[in-house]
């Protein structure tokens, strides 16, 4: 999952060599940090958060395979 978050991140951002994605597990639940730069934040929510519910939305789907709970968290 954190492979795909990246590749996203990277493709809207402005600046993508400062796009940070860390993934650590718990018990059954995937939590993915996404860390971009302050000026392209808005790049990656969106209007009204649209892309940022894109983006989990496609990692949902992606994580149907694994049987765990995927979180991805905008820092």
């Amino acid at each position: 999952m954190k492979e795909l978050v990246e590749v996203i991140a990277k493709a809207l951002v402005e600046h993508p060599e400062e796009v940070a994605v860390t993934e650590r597990e718990e018990e059954r639940t995937i939590v993915v940090e996404l860390k971009v730069a302050p000026s392209d934040m808005g790049k990656v929510i969106g209007r009204q958060g649209r892309i940022a519910k894109a983006i989990r939305t496609v990692v949902k789907s992606a994580s149907s395979k694994c049987d765990k709970k995927v979180i991805v968290d905008i820092m």
